[in-house]
């Protein structure tokens, strides 16, 4: 049989197999990619920490310092001044020694917190007291503010007069406050109410607060001649977001500087 020249040659293709476990996938990428993110924080962190000066680096580790006080003492932690009282009141002590006062003004402030630290250490109902406390230094002098906590307020809020726990606390600030001669401001401030109410009560409250809380100091020994002032600032200047609070009810004494009443 003649063989017929319209055959087409037969061609066997040979697909090459690649042998292994499959596709890996991008998940060594993310990682990567979060190793390279860290490194370059932290490279970052350390160059930061370099390029500042020490007053500097202080005044950053201060800063973040004052608001974890903050949120202990508006969360009403555990212990004398939310668990820090003595503490507190001993890093006021250094920090007076930095600040731009008078001699006697600074032996006046000094004597105040060992005063009141002296009365409230190892003394667990002072201590629980305490939580309601905050003490700071100010332009004007050493503020001590004592605020509510939730469902432990400082006055009786149906009839305004002072609770136990208020009472105790102007009895130990009334012996420190006997140590010198400073003059003393108070002022009171109160939480925001909603503005359904026809009448804001807020600046009879704290005018109220304010002169309740100066005729306690004087029944505790404070002589009527060391009141400087007596004010009442309603809702004006909140402590803490939201204004409606609790720990924006507070009551603050200044011990003022002698250099500034001259």
């Amino acid at each position: 049989m003649q063989r017929s020249d319209n055959v087409r040659p037969i061609i066997i293709k040979r697909k090459k197999v690649v042998s292994g476990d499959g596709h890996h996938g991008g998940a060594w990428k993310v990682a990567y990619a979060d190793f390279v993110t860290a490194m370059m924080a932290f490279f970052l962190m350390l160059w930061l920490l370099g390029s500042v000066e020490d007053e500097q680096r202080k005044g950053i580790a201060d800063y973040f310092s004052d608001i974890q006080a903050v949120q202990s003492q508006s969360s009403g932690g555990d212990g004398v001044m939310g668990g820090e009282a003595l503490s507190q009141v001993e890093s006021l002590a250094e920090a007076l020694a930095e600040q731009e006062i008078s001699k006697s003004d600074l032996e006046a402030l000094d004597t105040i917190v060992d005063a009141i630290e002296t009365q409230i250490a190892g003394d667990e109902l002072l201590g629980e007291a305490f939580e309601h406390v905050a003490i700071r230094m100010t332009d004007e002098g050493l503020l001590i503010e004592l605020f509510d906590l939730e469902d432990r307020p400082l006055f009786n809020p149906d009839d305004g007069t002072p609770r136990p726990v208020l009472i105790a606390l102007a009895d130990v600030l009334s012996n420190a406050f006997s140590t010198v001669t400073n003059p003393v401001a108070v002022q009171t401030h109160s939480r925001s109410f909603p503005t359904v109410f026809l009448q804001n009560p807020v600046w009879d409250l704290t005018i109220s607060r304010a002169i309740t809380m100066q005729r306690l100091m004087l029944d505790q020994g404070l002589p009527e001649s060391r009141i400087h002032r007596v004010t009442g600032n309603a809702d004006r200047a909140p402590a803490i977001s939201p204004t409606t609070a609790a720990r924006n009810n507070r009551v603050e004494l200044i011990l003022l500087l002698q250099s500034d009443q001259t």
